[in-house]
């Protein structure tokens, strides 16, 4: 595939729905970083190296060094929101970063204004949007966004265009039929079909206009038929849902120890408090389920209980998030996990993570809209599981169940980069040196 792979030649034009305390803290963290006055730390595609060939040829490049990707100083940043504050203030609202480091890259920040957002408060209650597009219908919302796009990319001189969904949690859905086709949808959106929420609405605009789309949130946005069916025709890369940020990051990084090592759980109970706009959202009971959805199933794919029975089969487990506006992003989580080793003995394990919500997904925002707009220039359409690395809820391909160790997501991904590069995959398997030994004797 290294031969099919376009340079990443021009600007790249990188488009967020919903310009608030995460999509800020990227904007500013890349512009931060252009300055010097910043390191991407986080960032695999800015910090991460990857292994080549065998342990014997230290071959350990930088991955920016080893795959095209776009730059940092070749990218352009725009996007909507249901407020009117440029960036450089609605960074000051969000309170994520210091006030000094702010002031250092204000013009460029405030030179980042957002254009009209698609809203339907029914899909986020607890928030009241005064920057919204109006239209007789959603298709016609779709096509304001696809115009908005258009604009972006020639005022801004770019060559290309990347999506990355960055807004709230919508309510909990369901697939219906008007999700099952292009044709079914598209009718859906001439007759403004309650079903069709604003994040598909960005999502169709995007994959039409042939521009690749990455889902932060939980919702039900690319993980569609219509969208999928879309994204093939269109040769438009996808993925999602929901960036792996705090006390699931911790879950697919501990989870796989536990199993790994056959030991067993009895109980798992995690609990958040936050108070950004994202708690706010998600002090409704319908936008919490959403993200409760995404949460709870990573244990159960991790675990298996139905294969491990003895282990696992009586597992209880319990999410919470309570909106804590006094933490703003700084959220906090507690895990209390109840297991049981060698003859049923128990344990405990507590964990009580002091994280900064924003601060751990800028960095995935940033490599997802790299990688993505590599896969497009690979010629890679459709679902892109190889990005599972970054999800709490991977999007998979029908019939397959997603991968949520973090462990093997990142084999899966380093794996899919040699693919892309001609270079042999890895396995990890060693046997070969030992061979070899054995041959030379």
């Amino acid at each position: 595939m290294e031969y099919q792979i376009k340079n990443a030649e021009g600007r790249l034009g990188i488009l967020i729905p919903g310009l608030g305390a995460v999509a800020t803290t990227f904007i500013a963290g890349v512009e931060a970083i252009k300055k010097g006055i910043a390191q991407p730390v986080g960032s695999l595609t800015q910090m991460g190296s990857i292994r080549l060939g065998k342990r014997t040829e230290n071959r350990y490049p930088l991955i920016k060094d080893f795959v095209p990707l776009a730059g940092l100083n070749n990218i352009a940043f725009g996007g909507w929101d249901v407020y009117d504050d440029n960036v450089y203030e609605a960074a000051v609202t969000a309170k994520v970063l210091e006030p000094s480091l702010l002031q250092a890259i204000k013009p460029e920040l405030e030179a980042i204004v957002p254009m009209k957002a698609v809203f339907d408060k029914s899909y986020a209650k607890n928030l009241t949007g005064t920057n919204v597009k109006e239209a007789a219908s959603k298709y016609e919302l779709a096509e304001a966004l696809m115009e908005d796009m258009r604009t972006f990319k020639e005022e801004n001189g770019c060559d290309r265009l990347v999506v990355v969904w960055c807004g709230s949690t919508e309510i909990y859905t369901e697939p219906a039929d008007v999700h099952a086709t292009v044709a079914n949808f598209e009718e859906g959106l001439r007759n403004n079909d309650p079903r069709i929420s604003p994040s598909m609405i960005y999502a169709y605009a995007a994959v039409k206009m042939g521009v690749p789309f990455a889902n932060g949130a939980p919702n039900l946005t690319v993980d569609i038929p219509a969208i999928i069916e879309l994204a093939l025709q269109n040769e438009v890369a996808i993925s999602g849902k929901d960036f792996k940020t705090g006390q699931t990051l911790m879950k697919t990084i501990l989870a796989p120890g536990l199993h790994a090592r056959a030991l067993g759980v009895k109980g798992w109970f995690s609990s958040n408090i936050l108070g950004n706009r994202d708690g706010l959202v998600l002090d409704d009971p319908d936008n919490f389920k959403t993200k409760e959805v995404s949460k709870l199933s990573v244990l159960d794919e991790i675990f298996r209980p139905e294969s491990n029975p003895e282990l696992y089969g009586d597992m209880y487990h319990k999410v919470r998030i309570n909106y804590y506006p006094p933490h703003g992003d700084n959220k906090e989580s507690w895990d209390n996990i109840d297991i049981f080793g060698w003859l049923g003995y128990p344990m405990q394990i507590k964990i009580n993570f002091l994280c900064r919500d924003s601060i751990l997904a800028a960095p995935l925002v940033l490599d997802l809209a790299l990688f993505t707009d590599l896969a497009q220039r690979a010629g890679m359409s459709g679902i892109q599981e190889w990005l599972s690395f970054y999800y709490k809820s991977p999007q998979t391909a029908e019939g397959l169940k997603p991968e949520h160790d973090i462990f093997k997501q990142l084999i899966k991904m380093q794996n899919t980069l040699r693919h892309m590069m001609g270079e042999d995959l890895i396995t990890h398997l060693g046997l070969d040196y030992y061979q070899e030994l054995v041959e030379s004797l």
